[in-house]
């Protein structure tokens, strides 16, 4: 598994850590699911404005969102097979992990958890849906052991 990582934002500062966590993170949502780690798959840090402009680009809502999902799940000829791209607002992630009480690192987590889920074809457009994706999301942060 590759992780290509690409902060696009001077909000926060992240360090070797931070994307050591991201790639476990992913690593461990790909196991759980029984799937394979040969992926290449892309992580960008932005900030509110970019990832607003993503929105509306690319979903038609014109407003900030924490996290966005863009599965691809292809292979080229060089034999790379990619899931896709996350896109993190880092300021977001920021501001959810203050009103939540925890660490920015525990909301980059969980926010990289849930894109991972997207990528790889989950959803949260019923209640079905959303209830599934959450005890994911769940099992995977208390397989990683990450609270705060």
């Amino acid at each position: 598994m590759e992780v290509l990582f690409d902060n696009r934002q001077n909000k926060i500062r992240l360090g070797k850590s931070t994307e050591e966590l991201l790639e476990k993170v992913i690593e461990t949502t790909l196991m759980m699911e029984g799937m394979s780690l040969d992926y290449e798959i892309s992580v960008s840090f932005v900030t509110n404005e970019e990832i607003r402009d993503l929105n509306n680009q690319f979903r038609n809502i014109d407003k900030e969102t924490d996290v966005l999902s863009f599965p691809f799940d292809d292979e080229f000829e060089t034999g790379v097979r990619i899931l896709g791209d996350i896109v993190l607002s880092v300021e977001r992630a920021m501001e959810q992990a203050e009103d939540f009480g925890h660490s920015v690192e525990r909301e980059l987590a969980y926010l990289t958890a849930h894109s991972t889920l997207h990528l790889i074809g989950y959803d949260h457009m019923t209640d079905d849906d959303k209830s599934t994706m959450r005890q994911k999301e769940k099992a995977i942060m208390k397989e990683l052991q990450i609270f705060k």
